[in-house]
């Protein structure tokens, strides 16, 4: 059964920082790529960043230069390093897979406002 525990979030001043991390079940993360995702409220989930499973990364064009995803492989975590908040990054954060597995977690809150 796979099993995706995100944590992290919180509410943060524009320009502030937050790490999320993502707890995966191991045979998920061992062998696909795993990437971060959102959902902002009346919008669609879009897929933010990825990390290859030998370490490579993507990046939504809207993050680009001011998030940075990482995997440990040895402990099945994935984190992603979001700096520069802007209020348009309000939205929930998900972990999942590359393409992405059928079931998701709870994902984590982030909210950036004044």
């Amino acid at each position: 059964q796979v099993q995706l525990v995100e944590s992290g979030g919180g509410l943060v001043q524009p320009g502030g920082s937050l790490r999320l991390s993502c707890a995966a079940s191991g045979n998920l993360f061992q062998f696909n790529a795993m990437a971060w995702y959102r959902q902002a409220p009346g919008k669609q989930r879009e897929l933010v960043a990825t990390i290859a499973t030998r370490g490579s990364t993507n990046y939504a064009d809207s993050v680009k230069g001011r998030f940075i995803i990482s995997r440990d492989n040895a402990r099945a975590t994935v984190a992603l390093q979001m700096n520069s908040l802007k209020p348009e990054d309000t939205a929930v954060y998900y972990c999942n897979s590359d393409p992405s597995y059928p079931s998701w977690g709870q994902g984590t809150q982030v909210t950036v406002a004044s």
